[in-house]
């Protein structure tokens, strides 16, 4: 069986067979147009250019990731610029407690938010305002209650959403809670 990452060399082998383009190449035909929304990109290469939703859906996502701002040395940098510094201590904690869970827990900072994965993502920390953060948790058959609210429009990929403004939210019950997302993402 092959690993994700030769699967993902062969969708682009295979977009560049079928299109004449690499994902590079389609990379910078995107930021040539200035396009920068993912939706506006995948639009743009199926109606202008033919290219699958599949293909498109891949080749926008590879062109957002290259033009996000990152450091080599602090990939979530841009995250904590200006108002939201103050916000830097507590992602830390959060990302001390997911990696404690186990040794295959992976952080993957994004443009907007870091993805916390296992085999399948299970938790998401989004500074979604100069004084909080968003903890997005994947807890199947596990009732909004309390702090932990229902993810409503922050996250479809999430089911629960909790708010934190300070290092002392983080406690049990928020180390509870990523404990039992991580193991549903075994």
């Amino acid at each position: 069986m092959g690993t994700v990452d030769q699967a993902i060399q062969t969708f682009e082998r295979n977009i560049e067979a079928a299109t004449g383009r690499s994902v590079a190449q389609w990379g910078d035909l995107i930021r040539a147009e200035a396009l920068e929304k993912h939706g506006q990109i995948v639009a743009w290469l199926k109606s202008a250019h033919g290219l699958s939703h599949g293909h498109a859906n891949h080749v926008a996502k590879h062109a957002l990731q290259a033009a996000a701002p990152r450091s080599s040395d602090d990939p979530v940098a841009h995250l904590f610029e200006g108002d939201k510094a103050s916000l830097r201590p507590l992602y830390h904690r959060l990302v001390d407690v997911a990696l404690d869970l186990g040794a295959d827990v992976e952080i993957a900072p994004k443009k907007a938010n870091v993805s916390i994965r296992r085999r399948k993502q299970f938790a998401l920390i989004q500074p979604s305002t100069k004084t909080r953060l968003d903890l997005g948790l994947i807890l199947v058959g596990v009732e909004p209650k309390g702090r932990l609210e229902a993810s409503g429009s922050f996250n479809a990929m999430f089911t629960h959403r909790v708010k934190l403004t300070k290092l002392d939210d983080v406690d049990d019950e928020i180390e509870a809670w990523l404990k039992q997302a991580y193991e549903g993402a075994a």
